[in-house]
This record gives C-alpha cells, structure tokens and sequence, in this order.
C-alpha cells in the first residue's frame, strides 16, 4: 500500500517539475518582451502627448470635431481591448468587467452599444453571452503596430463622421509599471478638451495658418490613430507584466507543492522501510519460533 502511495506521489513530483520548467520559461519570455515593449510605449507617449498639446491649443482656437446632430438614441462604439492568450492573471478579467459596467451605464441612459473587440478573449466573452461584436480583431495584441492602429481606427472615424456612430471609447488597461496596471476607459471621439489637458502638463502657444479649424480637421486623424496605437501598446506591455507576475506566481507556488510533496514521500518511503522492518522482524520471530 505504501509503495503504491509512493509511487503516485513521485508521479506528482515529476509532473510539477515539468509544469514549473514552464511557467519558468512564460516568466523569462514575458519578461524580455516588457523592456521592448516599455522602449515603444515610451517613443508613442512623447509623440501622442505632443499632439494631445495641439489638439488642446486647436479645440480652443477651432471648431471640435463632431458627427451629425443626435435625435433619439444615442450610439455608442466601445473598443474592448484584451489579449488573444491567456495565463495573464487578471488582466482580461479586469478589463472585461469594465466594459460590461460601461455598456450597462450607457444603455441605461437608453444609448445603443456596439462592440469591437481586439484580442481573442473579449471577443470569446462576448460571443459566449450572444453579444456578436460589430468587428474583430486578433493576432495583434503581443506586438502591435501602427498599421493596426490604423485597420481599427479609420472606419470607425468615418462612422462617425457619417453619424452611424456618436462616441468612440477605448476600454483598455494602462501600463504604470511592472507591478500596476489598471483597467480604464478613454474618449476618442468626440474630443473631451479636460481629458486631453490632463495628459500634458502645459501647454504652449501656436499660430495656426492657414487657420486653426483646417489645421485640426488635418490632426484628427493623425491623433485618433495616435490614441489607439498608444492604448494598444498600454495594453501589450500591461499584457506582458500581468503574464511574467502570473508566471513567477506559478513557478513560486510549484516549488512550494515540490517542497510539500517531497516531505510526503519521504513520509511515505520511511513508512514502506517501517513496514518492511516489521515485515523482516515478525518473519524471523516466526522462523526461530
């Protein structure tokens, strides 16, 4: 009984080493990719916070962008940003809840919501609860680039322009460090002037030729393109640290149950030699009797 009880805890042993040689490895490949990632979200924030200064300078000179005038509902377009893998703690989880709270307080106001998701999980998610997403995107989220920035962006503007959308919100998760991310949500269209002037810290002056309303209408692109580009690479990084603190979890958690495990086989053979002993013993007594 003792060495069958052995046998199956060795299996177990052997198993989580196996198990642990993994998680080990997902912890040093997320790792390495951070300080790449960390390197682009660094180049994208200087380049998108410049151009939030002019659009802020512009939305005081010009006009503000806007869609057709709203009669009745209202429609908004929610792009859901997740990864297409999983293993990343709470990442998805987090990202997925906002977005259903934000879809519940806009449809209570009695707005119609659209969804367009980016990554494999949150289109999953909503498909799962019969939501079928307006649009779909995957295979991007571990090293997104500015062309896909570009493919989610440019018809969603147009809709707006054309007024078969009123708002376009990014739910994303921001990347602050290696150990905090957070789950957020952000306008892109129509321009909220307070939200853009809290990403920079002053702003300068310009002048506008051949006058500031052109000069914006020719920056909206350029800074809706240059907001989704920065969320998805928020959301890359924050994908990776999520992944390398769920994966050194994992390998901590593994040496753990190794630990555990081996004090029982030890328990277990120590108990197999006892019997063993006893065994021997009770033959002898039996025999010199």
């Amino acid at each position: 009984m003792a060495s069958a009880e052995l046998r199956i805890i060795n299996r177990r042993i052997k198993s989580v080493k196996s198990t642990k040689k993994i998680t080990r490895a997902m912890e040093l490949i997320a790792s390495s990719r951070i300080v790449k990632a960390q390197q682009r979200l660094t180049s994208s924030n200087n380049y998108t916070n410049l151009l939030s200064q002019i659009v802020e300078e512009l939305t005081g000179s010009g006009e503000m962008p806007s869609s057709p005038p709203v009669e009745g509902t209202k429609k908004i377009t929610l792009v859901v940003i997740t990864s297409d893998r999983g293993l990343a703690g709470a990442y998805n989880t987090n990202i997925l809840k906002l977005a259903e709270v934000r879809k519940a307080e806009y449809e209570n106001l009695n707005n119609k919501v659209e969804i367009v998701t980016v990554g494999k999980k949150a289109n999953g998610y909503f498909k799962y609860r019969n939501i079928e997403p307006k649009q779909n995107y995957e295979g991007i989220t571990d090293e997104p680039n500015f062309e896909n920035a570009l493919e989610i962006m440019t018809p969603l503007v147009q809709e707006f322009y054309d007024g078969k959308t009123n708002q376009i919100e990014i739910v994303y998760t921001e990347y602050k460090s290696a150990m905090t991310q957070t789950a957020l949500y952000k306008t892109v269209l129509p321009f909220e002037v307070e939200q853009i002037a809290k990403e920079i810290e002053s702003v300068g002056g310009y002048t506008f030729e051949p006058s500031a309303s052109q000069v914006l209408s020719n920056i909206i692109p350029k800074y809706t393109n240059a907001t989704i580009f920065s969320s998805l690479l928020n959301a890359s990084t924050s994908e990776h640290a999520s992944r390398m603190r769920a994966m050194k979890a994992a390998t901590e958690n593994a040496e753990e149950l190794i630990k555990i495990l081996s004090r029982q086989s030890n328990q277990a053979r120590q108990a197999e030699i006892t019997t063993e002993i006893s065994e021997i013993v009770g033959g002898a007594e039996a025999l010199a009797g």
